[in-house]
């Protein structure tokens, strides 16, 4: 029996001005636990890093660590129960990304992850999540989240914009 997903996708583009100008794209979506949702997900920080002019390498990072966060949430958050759901808060500002990703699980004590690199368990199938995380964002914190259960937020600053040598051609 195939249970109806409902997902909600709300995308909001705020500009904001202070002593400076800043503009703040940010997209919020609750989905049901399944792992096709992760592909939604990662769509919408695709639309938003487009909209803000990031791509390359800090693309492929962050869609991976966004990747991982929703799979963690899903298979060990959730336990796989569709009628679960994840939360997902993402935003990109002043050339800072944060993603925040929520599940309603029972929690669990990030510092007890046995450390992937570790001799012991370089051959267990699982278990480098986090570690990913951790590699490819500049900051990745655990707490719990609003609905019960683990929220990770992590945050990766964008490698600043280089001018090609089209553009050095062009305003020459």
């Amino acid at each position: 029996m195939m249970i109806p997903t409902r997902t909600t996708v709300r995308t909001t583009t705020e500009t904001t001005t202070d002593v400076k100008t800043s503009s703040a794209l940010q997209a919020h979506l609750i989905l049901a636990s399944r792992f096709e949702n992760i592909e939604v997900a990662e769509r919408a920080l695709l639309d938003l890093c487009a909209q803000a002019g990031c791509g390359g390498e800090d693309e492929y990072w962050l869609v991976t660590a966004l990747r991982e966060a929703l799979a963690n949430a899903i298979r060990h958050g959730n336990k796989q129960d569709p009628s679960r759901k994840i939360r997902i808060d993402l935003g990109i500002e002043d050339r800072v990304v944060r993603i925040r990703v929520e599940d309603e699980g029972q929690g669990f004590d990030p510092s007890a992850i046995p450390d992937p690199t570790e001799p012991q368990n370089l051959l267990r199938p699982s278990g480098r999540g986090i570690f990913y995380m951790r590699q490819f964002m500049n900051r990745v914190d655990f707490d719990r989240a609003s609905h019960g259960g683990t929220a990770v937020t992590m945050v990766r600053e964008l490698e600043p914009k280089t001018r090609s040598a089209e553009d050095e051609k062009s305003s020459s």
